[in-house]
């Protein structure tokens, strides 16, 4: 079982096309596919090859139309960009420009562009800085490029060399949602605002296109009708509406339900203008009509960020979706099917390899709803299958196996179990609140005595399941209520508020040393739970992200502030920086089979590595990727990301971690 996963280990690092980063041999993204995507565009020399952009500054690319993907390019310096518009010049595809706004501060932004196809990009200046939520280029002249940002509307005629304000400077034209040029005239400009839509006819003077409109309207998305330009959609939070004087007057559109209130995207038939894709928050809607009759044609719940049209086969229609990634249609939308071949962008909370079968491997995941909760692989990642019945859509913060084989999954809403050979997670959140009362009884003899009495009442483990640890005699659960434990593999539990600590986020145990952790707080128990006391890290205040419990009283904990060390079952504790970064530590685990500490930090990409109980480490591969926590599984290093799933090692990697067994 170990050889076949090597060997499909190896034939997915050789299938891989993921290398980008230089300097660096890439990782091979495992999966699972899908995710959320906030845009998509093709090459207008070449349509089959498709453009895709994310929420943390990653551009994949497609060279099939959308059946497979790759990563392309890295733009900015962190994970907080937001690629909302990707536009190729229809002159030369090698000129691609990228607008993003950060999730993280919403007044940084930037615009991105290359001349060579992506090889190199470069942020240009005159844009730096802006929150760009808007950008098009003119059909017209392509040297044209307008950009809506939160400050107002700018736009460049030189192919974005320069860029001029065109806004008015007293700021009544801000908050720019959407943009739209008009395809014969390169000077009529139309922009949707957080308030309503404005137009200018001559680059220079704005007028307030409202009539029509409900005074309320957030303006998510103008398009300007490439047979007739005085034929006006707009989309907004209170409907879509049409124009057929160039917005003059506004008509609201009938046939969508106003509970598909927040259209984010329209979208015109290139060969057909009387078709248009209206992508709400509440599916996908077409008209054939020009909007007289609408139909939806996805189920409610698929949340629509883009859709992209093939001009050479219009019934090739791709869809840019929150949490299923892409989604895609060859009979004009009538069907749809997942096409994310490739497309990893989900957030990884918990790794676990089968105890008893080796190619199998779950994950955890966060974030992700419906389309979430726990994939299981049985081939090495070459294929993934959901496993999260009876969750209902929970995050997965924590996975672990029992000794019996079921799986036991920590949430954001208790415990579940998935029984070996079970199709559903059932709840195991059974909690024994037991109150002791006292009372002073007098004996006849004249003398007292104190009286204990017992009562139990139970109720249900609804918070957050941030860790759990599973041994042989006693299970514990770290959440949101306080600290749980079991004496019967989870059918009971007990506990709460520990030294009134309430919201515990990690937890382990090594025979009768146990330490849970809150995120500003360690509590060390030598008795397996009975009696704790507090641990003193530092001096200042630290902000926890989970503990590592190692044989012969060995203790880690990473921390935002870097990791501190106990040799001493938690009695004395350093602040380890020998090799380590001082600071952004995301995991330390302990590796069983070669008796190694294996770490993490947000910083880098590297596995640090630890042979003599973490008083040094030794930088190991670079994985190319920011890591959250890393797991040997037959030998080779597998990790979790924020953002790009589960990652493996090359199986030829310098400081391959390249011998048996995996780790706890």
């Amino acid at each position: 079982m170990k050889s076949a996963w090597l060997k499909l280990l190896m034939m997915l690092m050789l299938a891989s096309t993921a290398a980008f980063a230089a300097g660096n041999r890439q990782w091979t993204v495992l999966g699972p596919d899908g995710g959320d995507v906030r845009s998509l565009a093709y090459d207008p020399h070449n349509p089959s090859r498709v453009f895709l952009g994310t929420s943390t500054g990653v551009i994949f690319v497609s060279e099939d139309g959308g059946h497979n993907w790759s990563r392309f390019a890295k733009l900015g310096a962190g994970d907080d960009y937001v690629l909302d518009h990707i536009a190729i010049d229809p002159q030369s595809s090698k000129t691609i420009y990228v607008s993003a706004w950060s999730v993280q501060d919403q007044s940084a932004g930037d615009i991105f562009r290359t001349h060579n196809g992506g090889k190199d990009w470069e942020a240009l200046p005159a844009m730096h800085g802006k929150s760009v939520r808007a950008m098009a280029l003119s059909a017209s002249d392509t040297k044209v490029v307008v950009a809506g940002a939160l400050d107002g509307a700018y736009r460049s005629t030189d192919g974005g060399d320069t860029w001029r304000r065109i806004s008015p400077n007293d700021g009544i034209v801000k908050n720019i949602e959407s943009i739209a040029v008009d395809p014969k005239d390169s000077n009529v400009i139309y922009a949707g605002t957080w308030h309503l839509a404005w137009k200018t006819s001559d680059g220079a003077t704005w007028q307030h296109i409202n009539k029509g409109m409900i005074d309320d309207s957030d303006v998510f998305s103008i398009i300007v009708s490439s047979a007739n330009p005085s034929e006006v959609f707009a989309s907004a939070c209170s409907g879509i509406y049409k124009s057929v004087s160039g917005g003059d007057l506004f008509e609201k559109i009938k046939g969508i339900p106003f509970t598909a209130r927040r259209t984010r995207v329209l979208k015109q038939d290139p060969s057909n203008p009387a078709i248009v894709y209206a992508g709400t928050t509440e599916g996908l809607w077409k008209t054939v009509d020009e909007g007289k009759n609408w139909k939806r044609m996805t189920n409610p719940e698929v949340v629509v960020n883009d859709v992209l049209i093939d001009p050479r086969n219009s019934q090739r229609v791709l869809l840019a979706t929150d949490r299923s990634g892409v989604l895609a249609s060859d009979d004009s939308a009538a069907t749809f099917t997942t096409s994310n071949h490739g497309y990893t962008h989900r957030y990884v909370s918990a790794i676990l390899a089968d105890s008893s079968e080796p190619s199998t491997l779950y994950i955890g995941v966060v974030n992700d709803r419906e389309f979430g909760g726990v994939f299981s692989t049985h081939d090495a990642g070459q294929s993934w299958q959901q496993k999260s019945s009876g969750l209902d859509g929970r995050d997965v913060f924590t996975l672990k196996q029992a000794s019996n084989g079921s799986l036991i999954a920590g949430t954001n809403r208790g415990v579940f179990e998935l029984v070996k050979g079970s199709a559903a997670w059932q709840p195991i959140n059974n909690i024994e609140l037991q109150k002791t009362v006292s009372r002073t009884v007098k004996l006849k003899s004249g003398k007292t005595k104190v009286v204990s009495s017992t009562t139990s009442t139970h109720a249900v483990l609804e918070g957050r399941v941030n860790d759990a640890d599973l041994g042989p005699s006693r299970w514990f659960a770290a959440t949101s209520a306080g600290l749980f434990t079991s004496k019967d593999q989870g059918k009971v539990w007990m506990g709460g508020p520990v030294a009134g600590e309430k919201d515990f986020v990690s937890v382990q145990a090594q025979g009768d040393l146990v330490v849970a952790a809150t995120r500003s707080s360690v509590l060390v128990s030598q008795d397996a739970g009975t009696a704790w006391q507090p641990a003193a890290l530092a001096s200042y205040p630290i902000n926890i992200r989970s503990v590592t419990v190692a044989p012969e009283g060995l203790i880690f904990v990473a921390t935002r502030e870097g990791a501190f060390r106990s040799v001493d079952s938690g009695q004395n504790w350093k602040h380890v920086v020998a090799g380590l970064p001082d600071k952004d530590i995301t995991s330390v685990a302990y590796d069983g089979s070669r008796k190694r500490l294996l770490a993490t930090s947000g910083q880098t990409g590297v596995v640090f590595e630890s042979t003599d109980g973490g008083s040094t480490w030794q930088r190991g591969p670079d994985s190319g990727f920011p890591l959250r926590r890393i797991s040997v599984v037959h030998g080779h290093y597998v990790a979790a990301t924020p953002f790009d799933g589960v990652i493996a090692q090359p199986d030829n990697e310098p400081q391959s971690a390249n011998a048996g067994g995996g780790s706890k």
